[in-house]
């Protein structure tokens, strides 16, 4: 169906017959319309087509209009080439990669290491020049082999940072590197004329249309897992403002269940269909880009929003671009793409031999030569059976990489299980033991790394734990033992423990192939808990919180109470408990239903007796904090007497500052704490109103400011390692003003602070 600029016969099946026709019947086209069978007008091509090996061959190497796949082509590396300043990190890659940084990493290869920093830096700039080649169409082959390379060695050498769409941008920039994507609007079109707007194969379109139908479809797939359909996955987006109106008509408990998981089933299912048929793809169009845009605001997912907004029009005709530009004025014609000639023959595609009547007419268009088979033809076809073979069966492969499986299969990343699982970690514990003393101590979680995706992974909980032994003997640890108690809750179930806490880690065995033995089981038939856990949320006041631990037999959790928790309470939901009071030196026995008050700033452990696992649920309220919120409230109805005038009672000299110490940092001068927090809230409070209230023009302001300091720090800094690796470092005063000349930014803004929170700068 997409076809329809393609000339003569599409199943490449006629090189047998002489071509001759009736006279006296309707004219060839007309009569191809008429005898046009259903599954043509579906789906381009009839069954015959894929009958035979020779067929097939001719089917995806059929010519094709280049026109869409240019216009993909630009709009791809324009992304790629802003993504890289953002999440690539090319803008905070200083803090990322600093030489000599003690910084445990996690490369899916072991032998893969970065490179010192500036060298980094270069490798950042053969990708950033391999993206802008790929949009520009310049040196194709050359900038994607650029860009597929250095991308690759960065996604490989980081799983922390892994994600599905990451993935996504490396294969469709390793498809590119196989295609002739640059023979439409394209630099080597006009340095090569045989080039310039000729026909590209089939194949092109059928692996990119295929690889964005598997995102879509897979992705449905995914998500008729229980949890995404009973609604527990993103519950928590329903509260979003993007979903206001359907709270219009709508509980909030029904617009998370029929709306974000129930839209998201269906639409994931449905768009890949819709996009491929004519008479659904403008809905398909429409819905897909409503999701997209919606996604850009509800996630931190860089440019994948916009890069699947970029291949909808894949789906379109392929001379979508010629009938779409024609509709500009002349005078713009020079820049924009081509609208005419139709588009030349190419010797990547076969061509039939083309039937001809004699109407008396002289036929202006040249037809092409016919064209037999040859081996890159063949080979092309083998390659698109091959890789499409490969992306249906890799994201269900998790039985043979049996070691990355966790409570979720494999890495995250490369299986399009996007959103599917939502975790929450309540208590995570790090545990050392010298190996010659026997002296236990602890560590902060997250030390010497900077990230926490470790916590949910056995394969990085091990290059951890590995890392941290050989840095701790620096500190006087011989031979460390590594203990992880990691609680972690997945779609609202249970707070768990993921790993088993008895084991040294850094001795654990662990293999990719093999199950990881240290793992324990996600406690599934606990699941329907879920409901109940509402009901009892519900119940409490909005300054009680409540949090719910299931545990295994014959293990304990340690646990201390802050004295800012002045009234906590354990209760047993199911099995049995053994509370220990470690100052006290006493312990308690609870059944079901019963609850133990436990004391302020002090250690207790909860031993879990009974022959099944155990539930309970701490219940707790931040005294300290209600209190403060108490202050909070007089001072606010204070400062609002005073303002309208009702206020007839002089303030004290310590409260004078709730009328001048509004302006930013005057509340530093304040003695009291509480009316210096309260001040600090207060301008808080009217930054974020300011900010939420702010028109379009300031809104856009903002992000362009934003972006251009991030920009520009990421171009200094890259011209900072130029230099160094041309001429040698500068004296490190030099080098001093130059970093913090970078590092400028716009006053009050709070771009610096985002990036240090982002990359764990303050950890380094």
């Amino acid at each position: 169906h997409q076809y329809r600029d393609i000339p003569g016969d599409l199943s490449g099946s006629s090189d047998e017959g002489e071509g001759t026709m009736d006279k006296e019947t309707v004219p060839a086209a007309e009569r191809a319309v008429e005898t046009e069978s259903m599954m043509k007008r579906l789906f381009g091509f009839e069954k015959e087509d894929l009958s035979s090996w020779h067929r097939l061959v001719c089917l995806l190497n059929r010519p094709t209009d280049p026109a869409s796949l240019g216009i993909f082509r630009f709009l791809f590396g324009m992304i790629m080439a802003i993504d890289i300043t953002q999440e690539r990190g090319l803008s905070h890659l200083d803090y990322k990669y600093l030489d000599g940084a003690p910084v445990c990493r996690f490369p899916l290869f072991s032998f893969l290491q970065p490179l010192p920093l500036d060298y980094m830096y270069l490798v950042y700039v053969v990708m950033l020049f391999g993206a802008v080649g790929i949009m520009l169409g310049c040196f194709y082959r050359l900038s994607c082999l650029m860009f597929i390379s250095t991308y690759w060695y960065i996604f490989f050498l980081d799983k922390t940072a892994w994600n599905n769409h990451s993935y996504l941008y490396g294969l469709i920039g390793f498809q590119l590197t196989f295609m002739d994507a640059n023979r439409y609007w394209s630099i080597d079109g006009l340095r090569n004329p045989q080039k310039k707007n000729s026909q590209v194969p089939l194949w092109n379109y059928t692996l990119l249309r295929f690889q964005i139908f598997i995102v879509y479809f897979i992705a449905g797939i995914k998500k008729l897992d229980a949890d995404w359909v009973e609604g527990y996955s993103m519950s928590y987006l329903a509260h979003h403002w993007l979903f206001d109106p359907f709270r219009m008509i709508l509980p909030n408990e029904m617009v998370s269940l029929l709306v974000v998981h129930g839209g998201g089933l269906c639409l994931d299912l449905s768009a890949g269909y819709l996009l491929f048929f004519d008479a659904t793809r403008p809905f398909g169009i429409f819905f897909v880009s409503y999701f997209h845009c919606m996604n850009s605001q509800l996630f931190s997912i860089g440019m994948f929003a916009y890069t699947m907004l970029a291949t909808s029009p894949l789906f379109c005709y392929p001379d979508w671009p010629r009938h779409f530009f024609a509709r500009f004025p002349e005078i713009l014609r020079p820049v924009l793409p081509l609208t005419s000639p139709p588009p030349q023959p190419s010797t990547s595609c076969v061509y039939p031999v083309t039937q001809r009547t004699s109407t008396g007419l002289q036929d202006l268009s040249p037809a092409p030569k016919a064209s037999k088979t040859r081996f890159k033809h063949k080979l092309a076809t083998l390659f698109t059976i091959l890789y499409l073979a490969e992306q249906f069966f890799l994201p269900y492969s998790h039985f043979i990489t049996q070691g990355y499986n966790n409570w979720t299969n494999g890495l995250y990343g490369y299986s399009w299980d996007m959103m599917v699982h939502s975790r929450s970690h309540q208590h995570v514990k790090i545990t050392y033991k010298d190996g010659k003393t026997g002296d236990v101590g602890y560590l902060n979680p997250g030390v010497f790394t900077q990230s926490r995706r470790w916590k949910d992974h056995g394969d990085m909980l091990k290059q951890y734990a590995t890392c941290l032994s050989r840095h701790l003997p620096h500190y006087n640890i011989s031979d460390p033992e590594i203990y992880f108690d990691i609680w972690v809750s997945i779609n609202e179930r249970f707070q768990q423990r993921i790993f088993d806490p008895r084991v040294n880690i850094v001795k654990a065995d662990w293999s990719p192939f093999r199950p990881n033995p240290w793992l324990m089981p996600l406690l599934v038939d606990l699941s329907p808990w879920r409901t109940k856990f509402q009901e009892i949320e519900g119940s409490l006041d909005n300054q009680t919180e409540i949090v719910f631990i299931a545990d295994f037999p014959g293990l304990l959790l340690e646990n201390y109470v802050s004295e800012d928790l002045g009234n906590t309470s354990v209760q047993v939901l199911q099995g049995q408990l053994n509370v220990e009071i470690v100052d006290e030196k006493k312990n308690y026995t609870l059944q079901p239903g019963e609850q133990k008050q436990l004391p302020a700033g002090a250690y207790h452990k909860v031993y879990t007796v009974s022959e099944g696992p155990s539930c309970y649920m701490y219940i707790y309220v931040n005294t300290t904090e209600a209190a403060l919120q108490r202050n909070f409230t007089k001072l606010f109805e204070l400062q609002e007497r005073v303002r309208n005038g009702t206020e007839t009672e002089p303030l004290p000299p310590e409260l004078q500052s709730l009328i001048t110490g509004e302006n930013e940092g005057s509340e530093a001068n304040v003695m009291d704490p509480v009316v210096q927090l309260f001040l600090r809230r207060q301008r808080r409070m009217k930054e974020v109103k300011k900010r939420r209230e702010a028109n379009v023009c300031e809104r856009l302001n903002r992000f362009t400011v934003k972006k251009y300091y991030m920009l520009r720090r990421a171009f200094l800094m890259t011209a900072i390692a130029m230099r160094n690796l041309a001429v040698g470092l500068p004296p490190l005063e030099q080098l001093t003003r130059e970093v913090a000349f970078a590092n400028m930014k716009e006053p009050e803004t709070e771009a610096s602070q985002d990036l240090k929170d982002e990359v764990g700068h303050d950890e380094l």
